[in-house]
């Protein structure tokens, strides 16, 4: 039965005890009956299931995804009255958007009825969304979206905008002049596509700043990134300025020994191992994403269309940015400990 029949069964069976207790001072058969059924299906759970799939099992940003949706889960399971959650992560090790369609596969043959996910891939991903929601399950993306595959909604930063504040920021730091290199990773990741036509496109607005140069690197591992970047700046020791639309390289210790020293820096993702960055002034911005809130705000949404049938005002769920620097690093990093369950 769903969720909706199961809940008119309830007010319908409520219905006809108050009407009996009204009629007459007596009770017949029929009547205990409905009252017993009644009681039975106020007091008894409705349990969703809400399938959770991060890009990869290690990164601290999905982690704390992950941790924000259990609390969302659980809080809600407070909240509502016979409502239970149940949050199913399947998350693979490393990022592999094959896998995460199986898992899709996978949480719909064991009865899911909502999923979140941050997509590797988008164009592997959309078939298997898209015969998920055919079979009425709720889909959210986050982090990263499959916009053709008919999802619910996006809930995360507008990457495009994450792109050009990275440069925004650069630019300032470097007075609005220099040569600028640009590191992304993944090139199929819709995202990352975004937040580097971005830094391309603000980049345009300084006279002082030629077009940057783009350089990807895989698999997005610290040390691939670390080794990029070495070799780039070591062959390009003009380059005075870094944007990275993701925070890869500062995922290791001593990444940027000798960039630093002739290049200003800009990252995406003030995860804790940047922030050693930015307190030590070799990074000099970090831009912020929502990390908790991915898997918070998404179970949030999805539990709202499941339960009141609310969909939200947009299918593009914008989060804002958090600044971080040198001055405010050590207060943002007390996030952290709550967000991975440290605190």
């Amino acid at each position: 039965m769903s969720t909706c029949k199961s809940l008119l069964s309830t007010a319908v069976l409520l219905s006809v005890s108050s009407l009996g207790l009204i009629g007459c001072s007596g009770s017949t058969d029929a009547e205990k009956t409905a009252s017993k059924e009644s009681k039975a299906a106020a007091s008894s759970d409705v349990v969703y299931k809400i399938g959770v799939i991060a890009k990869s099992n290690s990164n601290p940003p999905f982690l704390a995804a992950k941790n924000g949706a259990i609390a969302a889960g659980k809080r809600l399971s407070d909240e509502l009255d016979g409502v239970s959650i149940e949050i199913l992560w399947q998350t693979p090790a490393m990022e592999d958007a094959q896998v995460q369609a199986q898992y899709v596969e996978q949480l719909v043959a064991s009865g899911a009825d909502g999923i979140a996910i941050s997509c590797t891939d988008a164009n592997l991903l959309t078939g298997a969304l898209k015969a998920a929601i055919d079979k009425g399950v709720v889909v959210v993306t986050f982090d990263s979206d499959a916009p053709d595959s008919g999802r619910m909604a996006y809930y995360g930063v507008d990457d495009y905008e994450a792109g050009k504040e990275v440069m925004r920021q650069l630019a300032g730091v470097m007075n609005n002049e220099g040569k600028v290199a640009v590191l992304t990773g993944n090139p199929a990741a819709t995202n990352l596509q975004a937040r580097v036509n971005g830094v391309v496109e603000q980049a345009a607005e300084y006279e002082g700043i030629p077009t940057p140069v783009v350089y990807s690197f895989m698999p997005e591992t610290a040390t691939e990134a670390a080794a990029k970047m070495q070799q780039v700046q070591t062959a390009n020791p003009d380059i005075t300025g870094w944007a990275l639309v993701g925070g890869w390289p500062l995922y290791t210790d001593n990444a940027l020994d000798g960039i630093y020293e002739n290049a200003k820096i800009v990252s995406m993702d003030p995860l804790p191992l940047p922030l050693e960055y930015a307190k030590k002034g070799q990074v000099q911005v970090l831009v912020g994403q929502p990390y908790f809130g991915w898997g918070e705000k998404s179970v949030e949404m999805i539990i709202d269309k499941l339960h009141f049938d609310r969909s939200p005002s947009s299918e593009m769920v914008y989060a804002e940015f958090d600044i971080v620097t040198s001055e405010n690093a050590e207060e943002f990093a007390e996030h952290w400990k709550l967000w991975l369950g440290e605190d």
